[in-house]
């Protein structure tokens, strides 16, 4: 059964399809082949509907709308022109400047992708006149924007709730501490990486100069401040508070900053559109694979094959999801992976007794690391078609991120209050 699901996935992808066709073909030819009269087909359609039917996911569209909004306004050039007038000065303080603004747009917006273009498309311009080489500037950009996965609202750790019933607030809460973790240790390394000199920096912006970038930006600060204080104070849910970030979005850029007008929302809710059939066709597509493969005991099979269970303890438990997931998303979407892979090792996880929410925070690290390593990170073809790069040129920068990405995953496994310590202040138990 294994072989024969490898062998469709393989050849439909080499032939081009994408990911959603061979998902869906995968699991009709495992019932066709080795379930012909037991289970009727239609039964993939039902889990299809079903796997995208849970309320919770209503908050994706939503965030993705309100990225969308943001991106064509003003909020993400008034987050740059703040942060640099806090560090642009400095040593490496324009590669800074990127991590820091894909930092803060990702607390708006929760996409990666959205990320890429809010704040590589005005800052690659500068990274390149200042002499940064292209293929460290593009992967600083694609790697900085996968802390968005972790600073919520993450959109992946969305998914993950759904899939495992694990909290989204508790989630939320528990990413904000790697992703801060990553952020320094990506501008420790644009310190170093950015040799004296090198850059065309400019000059110590003056007191007063920094509180006009920070007033003109305290709008846009708003999203993150509503969107888990309303959370955290029982204001609103998480679904309930992508609603409130779409309206916040267009109240800035329509009323506010008058960017944006009304007649231009159909057309960036149509762009939301696009995006969000495409997520939700693989989340469907994914929880039909998922059922099929559960029904027939595969994971449980090839776990037992490699010796993996509630007793192997945490270190090979935990160890065994980061492999899996972040090798799965060099090859596939990071949504595609987490429906597949959720159900086979989140059980194994919650049974030896680890925190579900630290599982989801791995799960969500390794799935941002993936997503932007060779050969087919999703993160490495959004800046291939952004930026209209090279393959080669893309990929060229990324090994010293990657490395860093995953000594942060170390550090969070090894120290879990990394990353549990505000949902503990939060939730105390």
């Amino acid at each position: 059964m294994t072989l024969l699901i490898a062998a469709v996935m393989i050849v439909l992808l080499l032939v081009g399809f994408p990911m959603m066709v061979p998902l869906a073909v995968a699991a009709l030819a495992v019932l066709v082949t080795y379930y012909p009269g037991d289970i009727t087909p239609a039964i993939l359609i039902q889990q299809w509907i079903g796997g995208v039917t849970p309320a919770a996911l209503i908050a994706v569209p939503m965030f993705i709308f309100a990225a969308d909004i943001m991106t064509r306004g003003q909020a993400a050039d008034r987050l740059l022109d703040m942060v640099m007038s806090f560090v642009g000065h400095v040593r490496g303080g324009l590669p800074m400047t990127t991590a820091v603004s894909c930092t803060l747009f990702g607390a708006m917006s929760g996409s990666t992708q959205a990320t890429v273009v809010a704040i590589g498309g005005p800052l690659r311009p500068r990274l390149l006149k200042a002499g940064y080489s292209d293929s460290f500037t593009t992967a600083l950009i694609i790697n900085a924007s996968d802390i968005a996965l972790l600073i919520p609202p993450s959109i992946g750790m969305i998914v993950y709730g759904v899939v495992s019933g694990a909290s989204i607030g508790e989630l939320f809460l528990a990413g904000v501490g790697p992703g801060l973790l990553i952020l320094a240790m990506f501008c420790l390394y644009c310190y170093f990486a950015s040799p004296a000199g090198h850059d065309q920096r400019p000059a110590k912006a003056a007191p007063a100069a920094r509180w006009r970038a920070t007033r003109r930006s305290l709008l846009p600060l708003g999203f993150p401040l509503i969107i888990l204080g309303g959370i955290y104070s029982g204001v609103f849910s998480p679904t309930e508070a992508a609603a409130v970030s779409v309206l916040y979005a267009a109240f800035l850029e329509i009323v506010v900053f008058r960017e944006l007008s009304l007649a231009d929302l159909p057309k960036v809710a149509l762009s939301t559109g696009l995006v969000t059939a495409v997520v939700f066709v693989l989340v469907g597509a994914g929880a039909s694979f998922s059922w099929v493969i559960s029904f027939a005991q595969l994971p449980q099979t090839l776990l037992a094959e490699v010796g993996l269970n509630a007793g192997s303890g945490y270190w090979p438990i935990m160890l065994s999801i980061s492999a899996a997931f972040f090798v799965g998303c060099m090859f596939v979407d990071p949504i595609v992976v987490i429906m597949i892979l959720t159900p086979i090792f989140h059980p194994i996880a919650v049974a030896a007794g680890i925190d579900p929410v630290l599982v989801g925070v791995v799960v969500t690290l390794q799935v941002a690391i993936g997503s932007a390593t060779p050969p087919f990170g999703c993160d490495i073809f959004t800046a291939i078609a952004v930026f209209r790069q090279p393959y080669w040129t893309v990929v060229r920068g990324t090994p010293p991120f990657i490395v860093i990405l995953l000594v942060a995953a170390l550090l969070v496994l090894a120290f879990p209050a990394l990353s549990l310590w505000l949902r503990d202040l939060a939730f105390p138990t």
